[in-house]
């Protein structure tokens, strides 16, 4: 292996995300989806280092991915305010629907050629992630263990 290839090695394992069981909600459910989230953000990343000549297909089909997981991801977690009254659900639908906004307008600048970063729109998307995950999932997740130790909630309105 040659100085070029270790080093391309060193900086692909530095970028890679990492799920940490610091990001739990301890909501099963939500938990699993989010390791998706994290994997399919890896394969982003992946498709972002390709060689230039299969970039652009393996970028696509790696940005479809995730837009379709997004949503997906959403529209349970939304669900999922719904059915114990999280009195923030509106607040956290915005921060979902404005996500998905930058992702198809990311999406969409890519396909028409635009000055577009693969690279730097993955680390932003990480970082949303993460950030949404660790404070604003973290408070609906503090939510239902209040409703849950309150008697306000029971375990089988958490699965969605």
């Amino acid at each position: 292996m040659t100085n070029n290839d270790q080093q391309e090695k060193k900086q692909e394992a530095a970028e890679v995300v990492l799920w940490d069981e610091k990001y739990a909600t301890g909501i099963e459910v939500i938990d699993t989806q989010h390791k998706q989230l994290v994997e399919l953000t890896n394969q982003l990343y992946v498709a972002c280092i390709a060689k230039p000549d299969i970039l652009q297909t393996v970028f696509k089909e790696a940005m479809h991915k995730m837009v379709e997981y997004v949503h997906f991801h959403f529209d349970a977690e939304i669900k999922l305010l719904k059915e114990i009254n999280f009195p923030q659900l509106h607040e956290h639908k915005k921060m979902h629907d404005d996500l998905i906004k930058n992702i198809l307008n990311a999406a969409k600048d890519y396909n028409e050629g635009k000055h577009f970063v693969p690279n730097h729109f993955v680390r932003t998307l990480k970082d949303w992630i993460f950030s949404h995950i660790a404070i604003h999932d973290k408070t609906y997740s503090f939510f239902v263990k209040e409703q849950l130790h309150n008697g306000k909630l029971t375990e089988q309105a958490l699965k969605i």
